[in-house]
C-alpha cells in the first residue's frame, strides 16, 4: 500500500451489510467537513478484495458480517492492509469495541452514539495513531537491521590481530543494495608468532543472511585454523569440507585468496581459489600480481587445485584484495564493465598516500562510472608494509 497523500483527504472503507446503517454513516460523514470520499463493502470478502486493489486511509468495519463475526472479522481486515481500523458496536456490546483494540483496531464506535462532530474526530485520530504506530514499526525495524548488521560486520570483517609495525590493514565494505545486510563477502589478517601475516579475503555465492552466515562461519574457521598452524592446501582443504558442511544449499561456492607476507624479507605466498590476483601498489604505481589460479571452494570437491606462488616484494608498499564488487561494475560506457585493468587506471589517477583515504577515494570512483548501480557486495583489504621497520 502506498502513503496516503499530504493534501488532507481521506479515503474510507464502509463495510457494512446493513443498508439502514450503511446509509447513517454517510449521513453523518457528510455532514462533517472532513474531505474524504467513501466506499461500500457488504462482506469480508468484498473488502479484502477492495483493499488489495485501492489506497484506503480508514476502514469503519462492522463486527458482525455475513462471512465473518467478531474480533476475527477486526483480525481478517487488519492482516490484508496498513489503513486504520475502527469498529463500529451495536448499543449491547461497547466491550466488544474495547475488545477490539487488543487485535489492532485504533478505535471504535457504538452505532446509535454517533456524532458528525465524534465520527470526523474519530477518523482523523485513527489514521494519525496508525501512521505513528507504522513510523514506530519501521523505526524499530531498522533499528534490528542496524544490530543484525554489527553483529555480521564484527563476524565478516574482525579486527585485524597484528603485533608488528611493519605491517598495516585496511579494510572497507558495502553491501549490494541500500539498507542490505552485509553479505558473504569476508575478509581477516593475523599475525603469527614467527612474524609472517597471514590475509584472507572471500566472497560466498549470493547474498543475504544464508551467505553472510557461511562467511561468517570461514572467516572464524580461517583465523582459528590459520594460528593453530594450518597452511596452503591443507588450509584450503579444511575450509572447503567447512563450506560443505555448513552451506545451505549444494550450488553455493566460495571465492578465496590467501596471503601469506613476511615482513622481514618482503616476500608473498599467494594462493588464488577462484578468486581475483591482489593488486602491487609501489611507488611506481599498480600492477596485477602474476599469479597461478585454481579452483573456487565447493565446486569440484577434493580437487584441490590451488597451486602456491611465491613472490619476492619491495621493501615498501601495498597489496590490495578486493570482491568481485569493485570491478562489476560499468564504465560509463554502454556494455563496457570496469575489470581489473579499469581498476588499475583509477589507481594510477589517485595518489592519496594515506591507506583509508585512497580505498574510499577508489570505491568513490568505482561507484561513479557505474553510476550508482551498484548490485554486488564489495570488499577491500589493503596490506601496506615497510620491512625496513622491525618489530614493536
Amino acid at each position: 500500500m502506498t502513503e496516503r497523500a499530504p493534501a488532507e483527504h481521506y479515503r474510507i472503507l464502509l463495510v457494512e451489510d446493513d443498508d439502514g446503517d450503511a446509509l447513517l454513516v454517510e449521513e453523518l460523514l457528510f455532514d462533517t467537513d472532513l474531505p474524504h470520499t467513501l466506499k461500500r463493502c457488504s462482506t469480508a470478502a468484498e473488502a479484502r478484495r477492495a483493499l488489495a486493489s485501492d489506497t484506503v486511509d480508514c476502514v469503519l468495519l462492522d463486527l458482525h458480517l455475513p462471512d465473518a463475526s467478531g474480533l476475527d472479522t477486526v483480525q481478517a481486515i487488519h492482516n490484508d492492509t496498513h489503513a486504520a481500523i475502527i469498529v463500529l458496536t451495536g448499543l449491547q456490546e461497547p466491550r466488544s469495541g474495547v475488545a477490539a483494540l487488543a487485535v489492532g483496531a485504533q478505535d471504535y464506535l457504538i452505532k446509535g452514539k454517533v456524532e458528525p462532530d465524534l465520527i470526523q474526530r474519530a477518523v482523523r485520530y485513527a489514521v494519525q495513531r496508525k501512521q505513528a504506530e507504522r513510523a514506530s514499526a519501521d523505526l524499530q525495524i531498522g533499528r534490528l537491521r542496524a544490530e543484525e548488521n554489527a553483529r555480521l560486520e564484527r563476524g565478516l570483517l574482525p579486527d585485524p590481530l597484528l603485533t608488528s609495525s611493519a605491517v598495516t590493514a585496511t579494510s572497507r565494505y558495502y553491501p549490494g543494495r541500500p539498507q542490505a545486510l552485509l553479505g558473504g563477502d569476508f575478509l581477516d589478517v593475523v599475525q603469527t608468532s614467527d612474524g609472517q601475516v597471514h590475509a584472507v579475503i572471500g566472497d560466498v555465492s549470493g547474498h543475504g543472511p544464508d551467505a553472510a552466515a557461511l562467511g561468517v562461519c570461514l572467516r572464524i574457521a580461517w583465523r582459528a585454523l590459520t594460528l593453530a598452524g594450518h597452511r596452503r592446501h591443507q588450509l584450503l582443504r579444511l575450509l572447503e569440507q567447512i563450506h560443505i558442511a555448513e552451506r545451505s544449499g549444494s550450488d553455493l561456492f566460495t571465492t578465496c585468496t590467501l596471503l601469506t607476507l613476511d615482513p622481514s624479507t618482503a616476500t608473498l605466498t599467494l594462493q588464488l581459489a577462484g578468486h581475483h590476483a591482489p593488486l602491487l601498489l609501489t611507488s611506481d604505481g599498480a600492477r596485477e600480481v602474476p599469479a597461478s589460479h585454481g579452483t573456487a571452494l565447493g565446486v569440484v570437491p577434493g580437487l584441490d587445485r590451488w597451486p602456491a606462488t611465491t613472490l619476492t616484494l619491495p621493501a615498501r608498499g601495498a597489496l590490495i584484495a578486493y570482491t568481485d564488487g569493485l570491478i562489476e561494475g560499468h564504465t560509463g560506457e554502454a556494455g563496457h564493465r570496469l575489470g581489473t585493468e579499469g581498476l588499475l587506471r583509477i589507481m594510477d589517477e589517485i595518489h592519496t598516500p594515506e591507506p583509508g583515504a585512497h580505498l574510499d577515494h577508489v570505491i568513490a570512483k568505482t561507484r561513479t562510472l557505474n553510476a550508482g548501480q551498484h548490485t554486488d557486495d564489495l570488499a577491500v583489504l589493503r596490506l601496506d608494509w615497510d620491512s625496513t621497520t622491525g618489530p614493536r
